[in-house]
This record gives C-alpha cells, structure tokens and sequence, in this order.
C-alpha cells in the first residue's frame, strides 16, 4: 500500500516539544512490514515512574490490551514498547506469547518486573507479532542512541499521514512541570473508553490514582468525543507516565495546590492530540465541530452528536460541499434521544437553517454553502427540551476513505 499524501488538515508543522526529564526515547527497524522505516518504539522510564491509562472496552481486545490492563493497577512503569504494522490483534496464545516475550526482554535489559513494561502495537489484524522480529528490533532499540519526539511519533504511524503532538505546562508548588504527547490514528476511529495509540508523559510527581482519574476526565472531553468512521479498535490505547522528576511536592488528591492546573494542562494535551487525528482522519478534506444543546441530559446530548458525526449521509453531504440539513435531520431522529421534531434548530456555522421544525423563513444558502467550502466546518443543533449539551468532532467520509482502507493489507 502506497503511503496516502499529508492530509490538508494536517498542522504547518511539527511542534517543538521540551524534553522530559526521566524519559529516554529510542527507535529501531523490527521490519514488520516491506517498509523502509523504523517501526518500533522504545521509551525507558526511570524508577519511580506513576502510570495510568485508558483502554479499549472491545470485546475483542489485542493481547497487548489485556497486558495493560493486568499491570495498570501497580501504578509503576519502567519501559513501554510500541509496535507499527501488526496489532497482534485476534492471534491467540501465539499473540499473547508474543507480548510475553516483548515484555521478558524488556525487563532482562533494565532489570524490573515484566508487569513495569507496557506494550502496544497497531496494524494488521489477525496476524501474529513474529517474536523474533520484535526480540530482534528490541536488540537494536537498546543499542540504539535516543532519538527525538518527532521521530518517536513518526515510528508509531500506520496509515497516518503526519506526526502529530501536543505540549502543555502547568505551575505546580512553584515548580513549572512539563506535559508531552503523542499519538497515532486515522482510521478505525470511533471512542469507547480511549482511542488510538496515545502516550503522554510528564515530569510531575502525581500519585497514580490521582493521574488515572485526571485522565479519565481528560478522555471523557477529548478522545471519547471524537470519530472517523464509526469504528472501534481492538486495540485502542491511551497511556500516561509521570516521572517526578520536577521537583514538586507530590500531587495526591485533586484539591491539593496545583492539581487544577495539572489537570487543566493534561486536558489541554489530550484535546489537542483527538483533534489531531480527526485532522488525519483516512480521506479527510474537513474538520467538524457538531455542537447539540438544549438536550434532555448531557448524555443524550452526546449520543445525538455522535450521531450526526457517524452518520454517512451527513459526512459524505459535508464532502461534497452541499447545505442538505434534512441529513441532519435524519440523524437527530435516528439516534433514539429525546427530541421533539417542532422545538428542533439546526444551524450551520453563523447561519439558522431551521427553527421549529421548519426551514427558517427567508432562509437563503448562500452563506452556508460558502462555510461549507471552507476546511472548517460547524454544525449547531438545539433540541429545545432542558440543558444537555455536548460537543465531538468528525471529519467528512470522501473517496480516499475508500481508497485507503480497500488495500489497507496490501
């Protein structure tokens, strides 16, 4: 498959990103796929590393995934490795062997526990990790000199067509602590708990009880509110390692000094990198913010935006540049919310179409045909019933989605 060209929502550049004091960043060809590229990652963490996470509620997870899982509760971290070109997904022993492996040879190099190594891998589905390839390329990572956050985010891409990161700062007992980080995904990209192969890092001090549920939040605003294509991964990842290397006096509860700003700036993090990969999204030419309120619940409000986002009609209508609100309409009616048809008001960009449930009066498309024309598009539905409110964020479905996806093994 022939790597798809930058996407036109794709940022004019990578961001400079600060260092993170106790994070070490390595890079290596395992050669999982006929490609001329590194394609494992491998980042050390020093002791005392706190981690926390967010992971897929697939019933059909990746071995990988069920190792997060198994060793989030500790708390700790030495190493993650991940993988590109292979999720190891639907593999069986032989795919939980491999991660097995991956982890044991992890932890002989730097002398932990195999539970203080997290591994992820992303690509293929139903083909086992080859377990001499990742021993092989693990070998070369150690060997390897550390290697810089754009090549790091470049080496966890698949069908992705841009490295995409996010920074953010935060004063915490007087001490300026550092947030950084990166993430894959294009395709396969419907929220349920976490999306993608997201990491982030910082060299807070933050118990990892506090971090799991800042990021919980941080994920329920960001990551869970954003979609491609409607599609859940097995393998969808979100990890978060703080190092203490900052210096502050340790956040244990959220009413400590500083933990707001923390909290703020790892939201800020999380934001940026979901609304990256809408802007990667396979086939994307737009970005759209679908906002609903006016809704029987937050909730509710939620459902019926994803809704919207999901809906074929609504995205393919978006693509080609036509103002066909009925489509939103539809979307509104299908998605088994409380909604009234004669309270109903849509909008697109600054422009009412509908109010009532009807066209407004003098309605006139000029205006919403020329927002439509832009790379930045705003829905705005209002269900007329109580407070609910919600807000995602989707791209629209062109014929790259197709092209992409339809030799996505090859």
């Amino acid at each position: 498959m022939s790597q798809p060209t930058t996407s036109p929502l794709a940022p004019e550049a990578f961001p400079a990103l600060p260092a993170i004091d106790g994070v070490t960043l390595r890079i290596a060809r395992a050669r999982y796929k006929q490609w001329d590229r590194c394609d494992l990652t491998f980042v050390t963490l020093e002791p005392g590393t706190a981690a926390a996470g967010v992971l897929t509620r697939s019933k059909c997870p990746s071995p990988e995934v069920e190792w997060c899982r198994a060793a989030l509760p500790a708390g700790t971290a030495r190493a993650l490795v991940v993988n590109a070109g292979n999720s190891n997904a639907f593999t069986g022993h032989r795919g939980r062997a491999a991660v097995e492996a991956v982890a044991a040879r992890a932890a002989g190099h730097l002398g932990c526990r195999p539970s203080d190594i997290f591994v992820a891998s992303t690509g293929v589905i139903g083909v086992p990790l080859p377990i001499d390839k990742a021993e092989a390329g693990l070998d070369a990572a150690f060997a390897a000199e550390p290697c810089d956050w754009l090549a790091a985010a470049e080496t966890i891409m698949t069908t992705d067509t841009f490295a995409k990161a996010a920074t953010a700062r935060a004063v915490v007992d007087g001490r300026t602590v550092n947030i950084v980080g990166i993430i894959k995904g294009s395709g396969m990209i419907a929220p349920d708990m976490a999306t993608m192969l997201g990491f982030i890092f910082t060299d807070a001090a933050i118990d990892p009880a506090l971090l799991h549920a800042m990021l919980g939040d941080a994920n329920r605003r960001s990551f869970s509110c954003i979609t491609v294509d409607s599609d859940t991964s097995t393998s969808d990842t979100v990890l978060a390692f703080a190092t203490g290397k900052a210096g502050n006096a340790p956040l244990t509860a959220p009413d400590d000094a500083g933990a707001d700003a923390f909290a703020a700036a790892l939201e800020s993090v999380c934001l940026e990198l979901a609304h990256l990969v809408v802007r990667d999204g396979e086939g994307a030419s737009k970005f759209i913010e679908i906002g609903v309120t006016g809704a029987a619940s937050d909730e509710s409000a939620h459902r019926i935006a994803l809704s919207i986002a999901n809906s074929p009609l609504v995205k393919t209508a978006i693509a080609g540049e036509d103002a066909n609100w009925g489509r939103v309409v539809m979307a509104v009616g299908k998605a088994g919310e409380p909604a009234e048809r004669d309270r109903l008001a849509i909008r697109f960009g600054a422009t009412q179409v509908a109010r009532n449930g009807l066209a407004v009066d003098g309605y006139d498309e000029a205006p919403v045909t020329a927002h439509l024309k832009g790379k930045a598009i705003e829905i705005g539905v209002d269900l007329g019933l109580g407070s609910g409110r919600a807000t995602v964020w989707t791209c629209d479905l062109t014929h790259g989605y197709i092209a992409i996806n339809a030799d996505y093994r090859s």
